[in-house]
């Protein structure tokens, strides 16, 4: 069987990440990371979750069956580019090792399409046909492919025998495309005739070669995430910023990893883990991280009785919202990562219960704290750049999307012209 067991480690080889395979070979993904060629930072990524079937807000998806003799076609955009690339792959919620028959990466033209003669198979270890343990990830071999900012590709799995509930992302914000059989180098769409738009298995692309500074991770809840921006169009905060930064004398590269609904203090069933259990995975271990942006606090305040996404917990208090914070700031830095601290967007509109004059209170408690503290190396007054100046608990109605809560396109726009500048 061409096959490939991998669990991750870490090894003092020169700074490098070493995925040691079962048979006891290690193979060093980065050995010389002092020369541009071999410095990977993190170019896309998606902060990984455990099945969960969907429902009338989040639409249907593929994680709780998984997938069996099919091939799986999904598009990510790359905020910077580079001279070669290396490919994710996440089973951080699969019971069972996770088999890839084959992969591939190839240049997206748009929906499920690609570009003629630009696919190219993806190896592990040497090897076609990675074997993901539970919880692990594993990671391609370094493959040239010259890329650029603000490309699409198109990353394609083969799946033969059934793989089980899928770790995925639910959010997507692209479709991601099913077909029957072997389709791994279709050229055209014709065989994939499902879609959702969620994000199966993979966890990030790397780049090297490239002119990136490093990477700033955005961290946090549904604002992160993008909910509320138009699907497929680039429209959510972390891509509104990676066009932004992907132009600058020293381009930076942006990676979404936020999940819609997460907390810092509770886990939930239908959001992830907690943000204080989940950053040093979503945040500090991603390659070339350099800047933490971090939104979240509002799932912690709201007040939402019944809901089942909360589980048995009720509302934080500003002080424990204000402690967890600080607890993802001092770990950030302790790794030399600088943190810009993001207010909590206006809640008051929302048409589902979340507000009250208790739960403002506290909001207005913790951005007073994100602003004046100097906890953070930068701020992002989400809040301010959204609210309507006549009711400042509310968002300006130009700037909200349909649930009366999250931004629309134009008040993900908004607030993206409002970051001041990343920390150095």
């Amino acid at each position: 069987m061409n096959q490939t067991i991998f669990r991750r480690v870490r090894v003092p080889v020169a700074g490098a990440v070493v995925l040691a395979l079962a048979g006891g070979t290690a193979t060093a993904v980065a050995r010389t990371p002092d020369k541009a060629a071999t410095v990977w930072t993190q170019s896309w990524g998606a902060a990984m979750q455990r099945p969960i079937a969907g429902d009338e807000d989040s639409g249907q998806n593929w994680s709780m069956e998984g997938f069996a003799k099919q091939t799986l076609r999904q598009v990510v955009r790359l905020s910077s580019g580079g001279t070669r690339v290396r490919v994710r792959i996440s089973n951080l919620y699969g019971k069972n090792p996770l088999k890839v028959d084959a992969a591939a990466v190839a240049r997206s033209a748009g929906g499920a399409k690609v570009w003629p003669g630009s696919s190219v198979r993806l190896t592990f270890g040497g090897r076609s046909a990675p074997m993901v343990r539970p919880g692990a990830e594993a990671v391609s071999d370094p493959l040239p492919f010259r890329t650029a900012p603000l490309e699409k590709l198109a990353i394609t799995l083969r799946f033969g025998a059934p793989t089980g509930p899928a770790t995925f992302h639910l959010f997507g914000g692209r479709p991601a495309f099913l077909a029957s059989g072997d389709h791994l180098t279709d050229v055209g769409s014709a065989a994939y005739a499902k879609s959702t738009n969620s994000t199966y298995f993979l966890s990030g692309v790397d780049v090297s070669g490239g002119r990136s500074a490093g990477t700033v991770v955005a961290f946090g809840d549904s604002l992160i995430d993008g909910v509320g921006s138009t699907p497929g169009a680039d429209a959510a905060l972390p891509d509104l910023l990676a066009e932004r930064l992907s132009g600058t004398s020293r381009p930076v590269a942006v990676v979404n990893a936020g999940i819609g609904g997460n907390r810092l203090r509770h886990d939930s069933p239908c959001a992830g883990e907690k943000a204080t259990a989940r950053f040093q995975r979503d945040v500090l271990d991603r390659p070339g991280v350099r800047v933490a942006l971090v939104h979240l606090g509002a799932n912690d305040l709201r007040e939402s009785p019944g809901d089942p996404c909360l589980g048995n917990t009720g509302p934080s208090t500003a002080r424990q919202v204000i402690e967890a914070q600080r607890e993802l700031v001092r770990a950030a830095h302790a790794r030399g990562v600088k943190v810009v601290g993001a207010t909590i967007l206006p809640m008051r509109s929302a048409l589902f219960p979340v507000w009250s004059p208790t739960v403002e209170k506290a909001r207005v408690e913790v951005n007073r704290w994100i602003r004046t503290s100097r906890t953070f190396d930068a701020v992002l007054d989400v809040d301010r750049a959204i609210a309507d100046p006549a009711a400042p608990d509310r968002p300006l109605v130009a700037y909200v999307y349909e649930d009366g809560l999250h931004p629309n396109d134009a008040g993900y726009q908004a607030i993206a012209r409002a970051l001041p500048g990343l920390p150095r």
